[in-house]
């Protein structure tokens, strides 16, 4: 009798070392991904300050720290319309300790482009999350007599390059969606790029430039402030953020541009490191926490895991090859 219960209690010892197994491993794999607590993860922005994808960075990096545990910091690395944090990402030590934004369609249309010389491509990457799905805008300041995206063409049609416009750099979504206007509406733009979108709204607000093209999220505050007015979506569907206004397919031009934010690593990252900045960022953009914050700012959060992550990607490419978005911008 003494036999049987001793051996029900070894068995019993067992089936709860395994269940305390079980929960353990996880957070030591992740205690071991990221034993150095004073190391920073960097988080590389490759657009200046108060853009889009600098503000959800700032967002991220909180929530970060405090799943993983280490701290977590944002750093600016602006120029050539992305290219330059794009690189500086790629080059980066693959330990862990550096991710990015990788920004689409810029980021595959500056490597697309033979005379950028990107020296980066898809493999050059880990993919570890998508973030959010940002619907391209085309706005005006408040008090621009423009109301609707058919008056700028009007004007547009009237008076050849006289309207100029702002973009967040050469081959941006922001750009694709200017060379798709004056295509499919058969006018000529003025198109000016800045690097990234804070310096455009400045310049429209400053009456250097009469047009914003960017996304939804970039001027919602400004919008709220009565300074901005959005006069076009180009998206398959009103934007929530701005109901009453038109999407460009609804005014007869079928124009659709939208920016996606999503991480990645410098490639050759130890597979321990990506499997749990994954997840994190996955518990992350999941949450009901991040989506308010989200909405709050006028994004919309869009999740897919690395497997997912990657196969939009290479679909992406292949849109933008067929699309031929590369040539339209050199055309002249």
């Amino acid at each position: 009798m003494r036999q049987v219960n001793r051996f029900a209690i070894t068995l019993t010892a067992v089936a709860t070392g395994l269940l305390l197994l079980n929960t353990i491993v996880p957070r030591a794999t992740q205690a071991g991904a990221f034993a150095d607590k004073s190391k920073a993860i960097t988080i590389i922005v490759a657009y200046p300050a108060g853009g889009g994808t600098d503000i959800t960075g700032r967002l991220v990096a909180p929530m970060l720290e405090k799943e993983l545990g280490v701290p977590v910091q944002v750093v600016n690395k602006p120029g050539a319309g992305g290219q330059v944090g794009f690189t500086e990402l790629s080059r980066s030590k693959p330990d862990g300790y550096t991710i990015g934004y990788l920004t689409l369609p810029t980021i595959i249309t500056t490597y697309l482009d033979p005379d950028r010389k990107a020296i980066f491509g898809p493999k050059s990457f880990g993919f570890l999350a998508m973030q959010d799905n940002d619907p391209g805008i085309l706005a005006v300041k408040a008090s621009s007599p423009y109301k609707t995206l058919k008056d700028l063409v009007a004007d547009a049609k009237a008076n050849p390059g006289k309207i100029r416009t702002t973009t967040a750099g050469i081959l941006s979504d922001d750009h694709i969606a200017a060379l798709m206007t004056q295509q499919m509406a058969k006018v000529k733009l003025s198109v000016v790029h800045f690097d990234g979108s804070a310096p455009g709204r400045t310049a429209v607000l400053g009456g250097h430039v009469e047009a914003f093209y960017g996304n939804a999220s970039e001027i919602i505050a400004q919008v709220k402030g009565g300074e901005f007015r959005v006069i076009s979506v180009f998206d398959k569907q009103r934007s929530k953020f701005y109901p009453e206004v038109m999407t460009a397919q609804e005014e007869g031009f079928p124009i659709f541009s939208n920016v996606y934010r999503g991480f990645g690593t410098p490639a050759g990252t130890p597979k321990e490191m990506q499997d749990v900045l994954s997840k994190a960022l996955g518990k992350i953009i999941s949450s009901e926490e991040f989506n308010q914050k989200m909405a709050s700012l006028g994004y919309e959060p869009f999740y897919l895991d690395p497997e997912k992550y990657a196969s939009f990607w290479a679909e992406f490419e292949a849109t933008a090859k067929n699309q031929k978005w590369v040539e339209m911008a050199k055309e002249k």
